[in-house]
């Protein structure tokens, strides 16, 4: 079982992302649609077998580890989203490793849920929590590491709402902090270090910087990702959801027209799909 190159771009929700390829030194071949419907559907019987079988018995074991090994580059892509964050790149990907694990063992082939659908919002959850709990520089109470989170959003919401900058008490009152907290929260922000892009990798005078070495993100691996998570989310939405969203951006019907095959007026279309939508984005983190 292989699940599909990275660089192919996906041609349904739940197209599974890359393959391991670390012991092969050519570049990988893009591979035809129908064989990525196999590799998911090949997945999926693995993963059935798998739940098939006792806790105990060494084929269940075998299968399970297929499924991860065939999964981890997908899983790596993912951790890179999140690297150099204050963390090193390889304990981002432990994490992720760590998470599709979990998404192995608890996932239900029943559910009707694509495999990667459920993966990819676990392996997420997962590296946020690391990134949450364990990157700053120094240990910060849990509280100001939030607050200290919630203070640089607030600070550019309020600089754009007053037109300066925002006082203590102005941030307290817009958090319902005391003013001390936000003290110390700014205080708690410096323990999280970061490096310079512009720092040098070496004591040359004419050395590179760290810029140097970074490399451009291709926006089709981004959406491998955001199509997992969106396909997960569309599985929890009602029935009557599903069909107002395929008639809007699959048929292209506009609300009056929708109103009508439904019995409700264009106003309540309009709510439901705002509504829909929010639901969505708030899916999305």
């Amino acid at each position: 079982m292989r699940v599909e190159d990275p660089d192919e771009r996906p041609s349904s929700p739940d197209a599974p992302g890359p393959a391991d390829r670390r012991d092969q030194g050519t570049q990988p071949s893009r591979s035809a649609p129908n064989d990525r419907s196999e590799q998911r559907a090949e997945t999926m019987r693995v993963l059935r077998r798998m739940a098939a079988l006792p806790a105990g018995d060494p084929e269940r074991s075998r299968l399970r580890d297929e499924v991860v090994e065939d999964h981890m580059a997908y899983a790596r892509h993912i951790a890179q989203r999140y690297g150099g964050r204050g963390a090193s790149g390889e304990d981002f990907e432990q994490v992720a490793y760590l998470g599709l694990v979990k998404a192995v063992d608890n996932f239900d082939p029943e559910h009707g849920t694509g495999f990667l659908g459920y993966a990819t919002p676990m392996i997420i959850g997962e590296i946020k929590r690391y990134f949450r709990d364990a990157t700053w520089g120094v240990h910060v109470p849990r509280r100001m590491q939030e607050l200290s989170g919630a203070l640089r959003k607030a600070t550019d919401t309020l600089t754009h709402d007053l037109g300066r900058e925002p006082t203590i008490p102005e941030l307290a009152a817009h958090l319902g902090a005391e003013p001390e907290e936000i003290v110390e929260a700014i205080d708690a922000a410096g323990a999280y270090t970061t490096a310079s892009l512009d720092h040098p990798v070496n004591t040359d005078e004419q050395g590179a910087s760290l810029l140097d070495f970074m490399g451009e993100q291709d926006a089709r691996f981004d959406a491998v990702v955001d199509r997992q998570v969106l396909t997960e989310l569309l599985t929890r939405l009602g029935e009557r959801d599903k069909r107002i969203l395929l008639m809007r951006y699959f048929r292209g019907m506009t609300q009056a027209e929708i109103g009508a095959e439904l019995g409700v007026s264009q106003m309540q279309v309009s709510r439901l799909l705002s509504r829909i939508l929010k639901e969505l984005r708030t899916g999305f983190g």
